[in-house]
């Protein structure tokens, strides 16, 4: 264990990172200080939840303190930038306790918000500029801003920039920053023409690597959970849904995301979604509610959050859509197990995904075999976890909303509310998934997964999964009147379709 005053960080610095956790550094800090901290052009690659953020923020803060150079209108001496809004504030966050503690100021740039208020903070003076290309070349073309007196430029995740058509603006903002300046490059790969970048601008660069970019982390690990059709996938989704941890589901469309978030909400998992169909006071919002520790728990996003995202303690991470390349993969993997925690990662998979799915993996470096699983199988509640689910939290958001049709849930049993007694997952007398009197995932007066009259998965009198008076998954009321009511047609949420 390296401690950051053994790499020579400076004692305010030192201050500031011990009092968000961070004592010791990571290897790519521990790699990457030593060069930096004495003004060395660096490039380092690194997997994502490395450690990057860190590495570049904290020589960043020193050497602008100790250059001592007066703040100016709309004259930065510091620029980072970022592909994402969401990376780009989250890159500030970690830069702010920083830069206070050496009286520096910070001020991020991105698209989706009104410019006024980013006007504002640049001609108060800002040192450092956390930037999402498009907006801040906008900024430097009405004059705005302007680069002459930036010091220190990083681009962080310059791969993803690349993947996104940014390079050639990134390029000009690079050519408007001082030649002499100090260059920290920070990327998972070097392909799509990030080493051009290096070439150009960066002057006898350090190279800091750590391991492949594509090496799978340790402590994540890798599940395949095959299904038979949409209606298995959907109740699998449910399940993997329902644990107490935090859990991101990775949707391939933004229509997708959306609806399942919904539905997990109206079922009794609250949900928010993320995607590129959301302001970016929406995006806050819902990212805000999911670090909250009182907060949604699961997120449903498209690839908008495999990068750039960082909540603690994510414990998993599902693909309900397999991700169209390996780099995909790799990065929506990697919003778990990050800074040396550990983290487990599903894909779940159609019959006819699965050989563009064993194919992904190979590249990836993943080597799993695929599971044919149903939503009750061991594999799937060990995820689940060993404490009571989210689905027995009540929802005060939708207190009336209905099922997929009809009533939606009613009663005490199933998974609509949560039991008084000492049930493992269970109701008021007894242990299982169960309702008022016993246990199991049924109802008002019997065990199993069945409900007071009779067996299965059923509510106050007959089968389903539901409550005293209705299925969780039915119309309006799976009762005794009607026992073998089917439930509706409509495709579950999570199904495939189309964009």
């Amino acid at each position: 264990m390296t401690l950051f005053a053994d790499l020579g960080v400076p004692a305010p610095i030192v201050d500031a990172l011990t009092a968000d956790g961070k004592a010791s550094a990571f290897p790519i800090q521990e790699k990457t200080l030593p060069d930096t901290l004495v003004g060395r052009d660096v490039l380092g690659r690194g997997k994502t939840g490395s450690g990057k953020t860190v590495a570049f923020a904290v020589p960043l803060v020193v050497r602008l303190a100790e250059a001592g150079v007066r703040r100016r209108s709309g004259r930065p001496t510091g620029l980072v930038l970022a592909p994402t809004r969401e990376l780009a504030t989250q890159i500030a966050t970690q830069i702010e306790p920083l830069a206070a503690a050496v009286g520096l100021r910070v001020t991020t740039v991105f698209g989706g918000v009104k410019q006024a208020r980013q006007e504002r903070a640049l001609g108060a003076g800002a040192d450092i500029v956390v930037a999402c290309p498009g907006r801040l070349e906008d900024l430097m073309k009405q004059r705005i801003v302007s680069l002459d007196d930036v010091q220190i430029t990083v681009l962080d995740e310059a791969d993803h920039m690349a993947d996104l058509g940014f390079l050639p603006v990134v390029t000009r903002i690079l050519a408007a920053t001082p030649a002499g300046g100090m260059r920290m490059l920070f990327s998972a790969t070097l392909d799509n023409g990030v080493d051009k970048l290096v070439k150009r601008f960066l002057n006898k660069p350090v190279t800091h690597s750590l391991e492949d970019a594509t090496s799978p982390v340790a402590q994540m690990t890798h599940h395949v959970f095959r299904v038979s059709g949409a209606t298995e996938k959907a109740a699998l989704v449910h399940e993997l849904a329902s644990g107490r941890g935090r859990r991101i589901l990775f949707m391939r469309t933004k229509h997708q995301a959306k609806k399942l978030a919904k539905k997990l909400t109206a079922e009794g998992i609250p949900a928010v979604d993320l995607h590129g169909n959301l302001s970016q006071a929406q995006r806050d919002r819902n990212l805000a509610s999911f670090a909250a520790p009182d907060g949604a728990k699961v997120l449903v996003a498209t690839d908008v959050a495999a990068r750039g995202v960082h909540v603690d303690d994510v414990e998993l991470v599902v693909h309900v859509d397999p991700p169209a390349e390996h780099k995909a993969y790799l990065h929506r993997s990697g919003r778990t197990a990050r800074a040396g925690s550990s983290g487990d990662v599903v894909t779940i998979c159609l019959p006819d995904q699965w050989g563009d799915l064993r194919k992904l993996l190979q590249k990836a470096a993943i080597k799993v075999p695929g599971q044919q699983v149903t939503a009750s199988s061991p594999e799937v509640l060990g995820l689940v976890g060993e404490h009571a689910p989210l689905r027995h939290l009540p929802v005060a958001a939708a207190p009336a909303q209905q099922q997929r049709s009809g009533q939606g849930r009613s009663g005490q049993g199933g998974r609509g509310s949560r039991g008084t007694g000492r049930g493992r997952r269970g109701g008021a007398a007894s242990g299982g998934r169960g309702g008022a009197a016993s246990g199991g995932r049924g109802g008002a007066a019997s065990g199993g997964r069945g409900g007071a009259a009779s067996g299965g998965r059923g509510g106050a009198a007959s089968g389903g999964r539901g409550g005293a008076a209705s299925g969780e998954h039915s119309g309006q009321s799976r009762s005794a009147a009607n026992p073998n009511r089917r439930r509706s047609a409509r495709r579950p949420a999570g199904a495939p379709s189309s964009r």
